[in-house]
């Protein structure tokens, strides 16, 4: 069971609610409503899981509704219609005791603006949301401490807020949201006040620490490289609505609609589509059943100059040239062992296509595709071209 699911979960700011929810499932756009009404819709029935230890981006411009949807997941905002269960637990009709225990216990929020206590040492700000708690004193500040001992400040503990970069006073903010252990961590614009190479850095930090704590994300950004470098799945929004949601790969290769194709036009494809996508299937010959000569009339047959050579277990072992295997079958040579080539350039499936580059770049045979070192297919340089040239059959054909 996914640990958050929104169901037709839905904002209207304004007096005239019943009459814009009935435009809204009429189809009304948000500015007709907003004509009609003078009610502005801020979330448009939304709906999705977020399933637990996942990073769930939720993007869209200046005024998309990102943000009012975060607020609404912990009812900093009440909303209008609709559902957010977490653990099963519907938010939407806690009373104020029920949702207090629910923001301490599983739910914290690293905001954009670091919200930090100028005047409390940075240890201390870190153990805010424990003290709160009414949590041990000895045991907040371990905790405190651990947190920022993951986050790299275990150095910085006694310094205040104004003594730190940008970047560290977010770290902090991250510490303290972390220090509570929480099931669910709620990240609004938290990288966009930093500038750009900071906010890499923390991107950088936020993949490394998700690797080790597996903790549940919900992140919202409006910059679609950093969605695109964070979320395993994104909620692309727009008025209000959410209008795709998908893998990267899924949204950059095949759009929704026009709105979500010009969104991620100029997105730097080399960084987002991998081996998996363009690769092919591969001919491939076993080591310990089949000679040359079999080789031979397998490459003859798919007009191919190399093929790859397996065991019986699709361990890649290395490829054997048209040439040798025809040089072989004339001298009546018949194991595979004594033509075979081992210097086969391989990537693991998940390798970029910016990555790949490198690696086919100049090499004479197709590149293998290998996952636990077993082959799962080739890539061809025609494959990367047709790639970059927005194929989405080419692109999409191993998705």
């Amino acid at each position: 069971m996914p640990i958050i699911q929104v169901e037709n979960l839905t904002k209207v700011f304004g007096k005239n609610t019943k009459q814009a929810l009935k435009l809204m499932n009429e189809g009304l756009s948000k500015n007709e409503i907003l004509e009609k009404t003078g009610s502005t819709v801020g979330v448009n029935r939304a709906s999705f899981s977020v399933e637990a230890g996942e990073i769930f981006v939720i993007m869209g411009l200046s005024g998309s509704g990102k943000s009012t949807l975060v607020r609404l997941i912990n009812r900093l905002i009440e909303p209008t219609q609709g559902s957010i269960l977490i653990d099963g637990e519907d938010l939407s009709k806690m009373d104020k005791k029920a949702l207090r225990k629910i923001r301490r216990e599983k739910l914290s929020m690293v905001f954009q603006r670091f919200a930090l206590f100028p005047h409390r040492t940075i240890l201390e700000n870190a153990e805010f949301g424990l003290e709160i708690q009414n949590v041990d004193k000895t045991e907040r500040k371990e905790r405190a401490r651990k947190a920022l001992e993951l986050v790299g400040l275990n150095g910085y503990i006694q310094q205040t807020p104004s003594q730190l970069s940008g970047g560290m006073q977010q770290r902090v903010g991250l510490a303290r949201a972390l220090a509570n252990d929480p099931e669910v961590l709620l990240m609004d614009e938290a990288f966009s006040a930093l500038d750009p190479l900071i906010r890499k850095e923390m991107q950088d930090e936020l993949i490394d620490l998700q690797a080790s704590m597996k903790k549940t994300i919900i992140f919202i950004t409006h910059d679609l490289d950093e969605a695109l470098r964070l979320g395993d799945r994104i909620a692309l929004m727009k008025d209000g609505a959410i209008v795709q949601i998908g893998t990267p790969e899924e949204i950059l290769v095949n759009p929704a609609n026009d709105y979500v194709e010009k969104f991620v036009e100029d997105v730097d494809r080399t960084k987002i589509l991998t081996a998996h996508h363009i690769m092919k299937r591969p001919e491939a010959v076993n080591i310990e059943k089949h000679g040359p000569r079999v080789a031979l009339e397998r490459m003859q047959k798919e007009g191919i100059s190399s093929i790859l050579v397996v065991d019986s277990q699709r361990n890649l072992k290395g490829y054997v040239t048209a040439d040798d295997a025809s040089d072989a079958k004339k001298n009546n040579i018949r194991d595979l062992n004594e033509i075979l080539k081992t210097d086969i350039k391989k990537v693991e499936k998940d390798t970029t296509m910016h990555e790949i580059f490198n690696v086919i770049n100049g090499s004479p045979i197709p590149v293998a595709v290998v996952e636990d070192e077993k082959l799962a297919g080739i890539i061809v340089r025609g494959a990367v071209i047709a790639a970059l040239a927005g194929d989405s059959e080419v692109n999409m054909e191993h998705a």
